[in-house]
């Protein structure tokens, strides 16, 4: 284990584990908000069960690096324009979030949303197949990521189970807020409409930055924190209009 003594070993680790953290910031959302349909008891079993296959696949995949980098290679080609497999993920990935973040908000505008029936273990199983299946294209996406960035193996592993505990630390807690919030729920669901069409224009190698992305994430986040304040204090007080419009004066 002499590569723990070296110091660009512990700034890699730190460097990987920050982004898988800030990587799934999109799988929590999708988590939370699905999770959300199962009845309060089964939530948290759910949101565990869901980021633990999140952590096997990626795992696998890190152990598989060699197959991995064959999913870069072009699987179909149409007219000179080639699709890999990893292609194939990213946009049947990013179709998958723009059709479910869209049922979602259409179910949420027309007060319609969906109610999973409690002790219902049918119920539970889509839930947890939707997460396991959302798992598999952040999953890819973020070893990708990893492989980018560091070499070692067990670096790998090791931050991308360090992100996935810490994860699993405040999942419920991110869950509990954003249920708690109807505004919120609905920016999270336009976050995901948003990363599903960056998913799919990926999958047609159009590169988008990510910065651009998290950014847009995070600032409208904080925007809407801060709204959520200034209604809880009551600092926002309606308009009134002069007394001597109202008479026609």
């Amino acid at each position: 284990m002499e590569i723990f003594l070296q110091t660009e070993t512990w700034i890699a680790l730190l460097t990987l584990t920050f982004l898988e953290i800030v990587l799934g910031v999109d799988n929590i959302i999708f988590i939370s908000i699905v999770s959300n349909k199962l009845p309060e008891s089964q939530q948290g079993k759910a949101r565990t069960l869901g980021l633990a296959f999140a952590l096997v696949f990626r795992i696998l995949l890190l152990l598989g690096i060699s197959y991995i980098i064959q999913f870069t290679q072009p699987l179909i080609s149409v007219r000179g324009f080639d699709m890999s497999g990893r292609d194939l993920i990213l946009a049947g990935g990013g179709l998958f979030l723009l059709f479910k973040s869209t049922l979602e908000i259409h179910h949420k505008m027309e007060g319609k949303a969906e109610e999973v029936k409690p002790n219902s273990a049918n119920n539970f199983a889509k839930v947890v197949f939707q997460i396991i299946l959302l798992d598999l294209v952040f999953s890819f996406d973020s070893i990708l990521t990893a492989i980018g960035l560091v070499k070692e193996v067990l670096i790998m592993i090791i931050a991308v189970t360090i992100s996935i505990g810490i994860m699993m630390a405040f999942a419920g807690k991110i869950s509990r807020f954003i249920n708690k919030h109807p505004t919120l729920q609905i920016l999270a669901l336009s976050f995901l409409i948003l990363i599903g069409f960056m998913l799919l224009v990926e999958g047609f190698h159009v590169e988008v930055p990510k910065g651009y992305i998290y950014f847009a994430v995070f600032f409208s986040l904080a925007v809407e924190i801060i709204n959520m304040r200034m209604r809880k204090k009551g600092t926002e007080k309606p308009v009134k209009l002069n007394p001597r419009l109202k008479e026609g004066k």
